[in-house]
C-alpha cells in the first residue's frame, strides 16, 4: 500500500520507523512517501500561512502552497488516490473505516497546522475528512501516524500472527478479552482456571464472553449500537449475573 503525507514536520514520522508499521516499511508492504507544502510556495521565506480573514488568534495555512502539493502528490502516481484530511471537524475514525481504508492501493494524508487550513483547499481538493477523537492537538501529524499504525495492522502480512487483527479490540465492534502471561499467581491473584484447561472450545467461550462483558462495562455504547444474536446475549446475561453475585458476596 502506498500513503502520501502531507505535512510541514516530515521528520515527526520518523516515529514510525519502529515497531509493526517499521517492519511492514522494511519488507514494502507499505510504502511512504513525504511532501512539504513548503516546497511549493512562491514566497522566499517558505511562508506558508497568514493571519485569518476576519481577524482572531492564530494563523491558517494559506491555499495555493497546499493545493499545489497535494496536486503533486496525486500526479506523481498513477495509481488513484482518495485524499484525507485530519481534522477535529471530520467524522469519527473508526475500526470499520480503516479497515475499507486498508483495502485501498493508495492514500494521501493531509495534516493540517495552527488554526487550521483555508477552508477552499477542503472544498476543492479534500474528498473526505477523519477525525481520530473529540480533542484539539497542535497539528495533523500525530492523527496521521495513529491512522497509518491501524491501517497497517490490516494489511496481509504485517502482523506476527496472521489472527492478531481479528483479535484487537474494535475488530468486531468490541472491546478485547483480557489477556494473561506468566507467572500463574502473582500477588494472590491467579490466571483464571480455563485458560489453563487446554479445552480450546471452552478458552473460545470464555474470551468471546469476556469481550461482551468488558464492552458493557466499560463502553456500553457499543453494546446498544450493535445487535447481539442469542448466543452472544446468553452469554452476556451469564457474564453479568456472575459478576453481581461475586459483589454481592465481597464484604
Amino acid at each position: 500500500m502506498k500513503i502520501d503525507i502531507i505535512s510541514l514536520f516530515p521528520d515527526m514520522f520518523d516515529a514510525l520507523n519502529y515497531g509493526i508499521v517499521g517492519r511492514a516499511l522494511r519488507e514494502h508492504l507499505l510504502d511512504l512517501k513525504h511532501w512539504n507544502p513548503r516546497d511549493y510556495t512562491d514566497d522566499p521565506n517558505g511562508r506558508v500561512d497568514d493571519r485569518p480573514y476576519g481577524g482572531g488568534p492564530g494563523m491558517v495555512m494559506q491555499y495555493e502552497p497546499l493545493a499545489k502539493t497535494i496536486t503533486a502528490a496525486k500526479q506523481s502516481n498513477d495509481t488513484p488516490a482518495k485524499v484525507i484530511y485530519l481534522s477535529p471537524q471530520g467524522k469519527p475514525l473508526t475500526q470499520e473505516v480503516i479497515c475499507t481504508f486498508a483495502q485501498s492501493p493508495r492514500l494521501v494524508l493531509v495534516s493540517g497546522r495552527y488554526e487550521g487550513i483555508d477552508e477552499r483547499v477542503i472544498e476543492k481538493h479534500i474528498d473526505e475528512e477523519w477525525s481520530v477523537g473529540d480533542y484539539v492537538v497542535s497539528g495533523g501529524e500525530l492523527p496521521c501516524m495513529l491512522m497509518i499504525d491501524a491501517i497497517t495492522r490490516q494489511l496481509p502480512g504485517a502482523l506476527g500472527h496472521e489472527d492478531s487483527a481479528d483479535q484487537d479490540s474494535f475488530s468486531e465492534g468490541l472491546l478485547d478479552c483480557p489477556h494473561y502471561t506468566r507467572p500463574e499467581l502473582i500477588d494472590d491473584m491467579a490466571v483464571p482456571p480455563t485458560l489453563l484447561s487446554g479445552y480450546h472450545k471452552g478458552i473460545a467461550r470464555w474470551r468471546r464472553q469476556q469481550s461482551l462483558l468488558k464492552t458493557w462495562q466499560k463502553r456500553p455504547d457499543l453494546v446498544k449500537r450493535r445487535v447481539l444474536n442469542d448466543d452472544d446475549q446468553a452469554l452476556l446475561q451469564e457474564a453479568i449475573k456472575s459478576t453481581d453475585e461475586k459483589n454481592e458476596e465481597s464484604p
